[in-house]
């Protein structure tokens, strides 16, 4: 069982947004907040079409983490390409 499997159960089980983000403060740095948004951010900015390069322009951010979700993004059945188009 991966080390994160109690995590993933955790989080399934908070259904209230205020929670949910009391939560994140309680866990999560400020950074590590702002490191999770920003990936969601390229994300959303891959699925509407924006370049990979445009991308790590206007983010700062390298290439290959934006690769990384281009591959996620291809992928209609990944999690993430059904969330954003939810």
């Amino acid at each position: 069982m991966p080390e994160h499997s109690e995590l993933v159960d955790v989080f399934t089980r908070i259904d209230d947004p205020v929670m949910m983000e009391q939560f994140f403060q309680e866990i999560f740095t400020e950074s590590e907040r702002q490191t999770l948004a920003l990936r969601w951010k390229l994300m959303k900015l891959l699925d509407q079409g924006v370049t990979q390069r445009r991308i790590a322009s206007d983010l700062r951010i390298s290439l290959c983490k934006i690769t990384r979700g281009a591959k996620i993004m291809k992928d209609k059945q990944s999690v993430s390409y059904r969330l954003i188009h939810k």
